[in-house]
């Protein structure tokens, strides 16, 4: 009998946290609810048992005995059983850490390699508290088991798993054996009510809870002590955009002349405040200084490749890795490892962007990219080269590859990151002074807070945000080394099929060259934002480079493809206009297109937070401006920008 086991999390509501005393959230007065992955995972396990009749189906959590409730509801949905692994001993733990506890939970419970291998792990992609993606990929390397994630489709024929993934442009259809582990995206079908038959249920079943002990996990592996990385600092994350300057009149051609006549005039300025400079952390005398690296050094990137050309996210990797470089000791080597089959063409190109060595894997089994040999590929690599810092793009791939690559390597891992530089950590409690240390940061809670992350193992690993970095400017001048390496393959390394890759270019280079981008969010559904591609098309034919783009909801609902998403689970873009339409001003979109030089707001509610966060507001509905506003382009506006600018 198959038993399918979901993994539930409950997060706390981003408006209630609170900044603690020590610089570091507090959740404990915050209203948690159900992860919204999360309930798309419990919805597709159980749509899993209608393929597959006599499957058993398991809940299972961590975290405080409030969870409980949460895990009664999938009771009610139609889950059996409830498991939640609850010990203050687990407080702090990072994404290893809880990556690590919940798969030994997974092994008491009987499954696994070796025990009861008749299982599907179903999860949601990421956590909005975190928006890390990492624990299931952590939980099916501890397992040792297959694994796909950013799912938006699963079902089960003929004794394996079909699963739909989101690749960057486009996505793949995956044949997966079983044990494996599903991370799901919002995309699939949405969580069923309970049930009144379920709640009677619920109300009569038991929540087992199991504690550190109970699952024999020791102490030195969990909590804050048994986490590879730590949250240093977290800050507030405060707007720099002046007043909004809204439109005029007393009808839609009058409100687009009036945007016109404002676009032209110029937008609000800031008055400019001068900055103090930081004071620069100095410990107290007797401090003992720590280098952890233990002889590691270098960087290692990892080029992507999309239609066999090196993806866009690769190469701005390289800004980060050579500033990096640069502020360690001298001599410092930016090593990037390039798989695939027949790439080797390809390695200059990264030497003339920067890249001290390129490392090629070359084998035809690796034309397409999967996660599990190209796991065992950098583990391999880094075993040989022993970096201090590996650095991965933050596409669904990355987030997938770096945190299995980190638990293969017992390294901790950073999600998403905005900001990558070498500094210390003054540990004023033992004394002691750990430099050099690869400081972190990425944007948390909805956005809302800057956190800076250390690691304490290395490599030191990190995702960085897509578009967050520019692309070196390419120098043919650059010398470099192009050198071979022949990994060492298990015949399970393979063992997941890959059974249709359809990839276009999705918008993916244009997004992040384009000078104007036309963004729709939820206002924009009631035409599938065919008025949003028409506005960009007229600008096109204009001479213009424009791009369409679209906030995460359009791509939830299946309506824009993921490689065209702005915003914190997206990409960053940078563009000279940024015209958002229908789009509310979620914290998590702004995180994506808050560096546009000017941004135009487009929306019927006047009281949307995108107009705080805008220099040009324009209140009206969408299947009436946007026409007026096709109008004015192919009469020769073009939103301040020149053909060819």
């Amino acid at each position: 009998m198959t038993t399918i086991i979901s993994l539930m999390k409950q997060v706390p509501l981003p408006t209630q946290m609170r900044m603690g005393e020590d610089g570091l959230m507090d959740r404990t007065k915050a209203k948690s609810i159900i992860n919204i992955d999360c309930s798309f995972a419990l919805e597709a396990g159980l749509q899993l048992k209608s393929m597959l009749k006599d499957a058993k189906l398991i809940v299972c959590s961590m975290g405080p005995p409030s969870f409980e409730q949460s895990l009664k509801k999938a009771i009610s949905m139609g889950y059996d059983e409830a498991y939640l692994l609850s010990d203050r001993k687990l407080g702090g733990s990072d994404t290893f850490a809880t990556g690590l506890a919940i798969s030994t939970m997974i092994k008491h419970l009987g499954f696994g390699k070796g025990a009861n291998e008749d299982f599907i792990i179903v999860a949601g992609r990421q956590t909005s508290d975190g928006d890390t993606a990492h624990v299931p990929s952590q939980v099916a390397q501890n397992l040792d088991i297959p694994q796909a994630t950013f799912i938006e489709h699963v079902e089960y024929k003929d004794g394996h798993v079909i699963a739909k993934r989101i690749i960057e442009g486009g996505y793949q259809v995956l044949k997966l054996p079983k044990p494996c582990t599903l991370s799901l995206t919002p995309t699939g079908i949405p969580p069923r009510r309970p049930s009144l038959v379920g709640a009677v249920k619920a109300k009569n079943t038991e929540v087992k809870i199991l504690s550190v002990e109970d699952i024999n996990l020791s102490d030195k592996k969990i909590g804050l002590s048994g986490s590879p990385t730590i949250v240093a600092k977290v800050v507030n994350i405060k707007s720099e955009r002046a007043p909004v300057i809204m439109s005029k009149g007393d009808s839609i051609s009058s409100q687009v002349e009036s945007l016109i006549t404002n676009i032209k005039s110029g937008k609000n300025t800031l008055q400019k405040v001068e900055k103090k400079e930081a004071k620069a952390k100095v410990a107290p005398e007797g401090y003992e200084r720590v280098d952890f690296r233990e002889g590691a050094s270098g960087i290692l990137t990892w080029a992507e490749l999309a239609n066999g050309k090196i993806t866009r996210p690769s190469l701005e990797l390289l800004t980060p890795a050579k500033n990096l470089a640069n502020s360690l000791e001298k001599g410092t080597k930016v090593r990037t490892l390039l798989i695939g089959y027949n790439v080797k063409n390809l390695a200059q190109e990264l030497i003339y962007h920067g890249s001290d060595e390129v490392i090629v894997v070359d084998d035809e089994r690796l034309d397409e990219y999967r996660i599990l040999p190209f796991s065992s590929i950098f583990a391999q690599v880094i075993e040989k080269y022993n970096p201090e810092i590996t650095l991965f793009a933050a596409t669904t791939a990355g987030r997938e590859l770096a945190p299995r690559t980190a638990v293969k390597t017992q390294s901790g891992v950073t999600a998403d990151c905005t900001g990558l530089e070498i500094g210390e950590h003054i540990d004023r409690k033992n004394k002691k002074v750990f430099a050099p240390i690869l400081e972190s940061r990425r944007p948390t809670y909805g956005e809302s807070k800057l956190a800076t992350i250390l690691g304490f193992h290395c490599p030191q690993i990190s995702t960085a945000r897509a578009g967050t970095f520019e692309v070196p400017k390419r120098d043919e001048s650059l010398k470099g080394i192009v050198s071979s390496f022949k990994p060492k393959f298990e015949d399970d390394d393979f063992a997941t099929e890959i059974i249709k890759t359809v990839r276009g270019d999705g918008g993916l280079a244009n997004i992040f060259e384009a000078d104007i981008i036309v963004s729709g969010g939820r206002g924009t559904v009631g035409d599938d934002m065919m008025l949003i591609k028409e506005l960009t098309n007229a600008l096109k034919e204009q001479g213009i480079n424009a791009e369409y783009a679209s906030s995460r909801p359009m791509v939830d609902i299946g309506i824009s493809e993921y490689a065209r998403q702005v915003g914190q689970t997206g990409k960053t873009v940078r563009p000279k206009v940024y015209i958002a339409i229908g789009i509310s001003g979620a914290i998590q979109h702004i995180a994506g297109m808050k560096e546009s030089e000017t941004i135009i707001a487009i929306n019927i509610h006047p009281n949307e937070s995108i107009f705080s966060n805008a220099d040009f507001g324009l209140i009206g509905d969408y299947s009436d401006v946007v026409p007026e506003l096709i109008k004015r382009v192919k009469e020769g506006f073009t939103f301040g920008i020149k053909k060819g600018k």
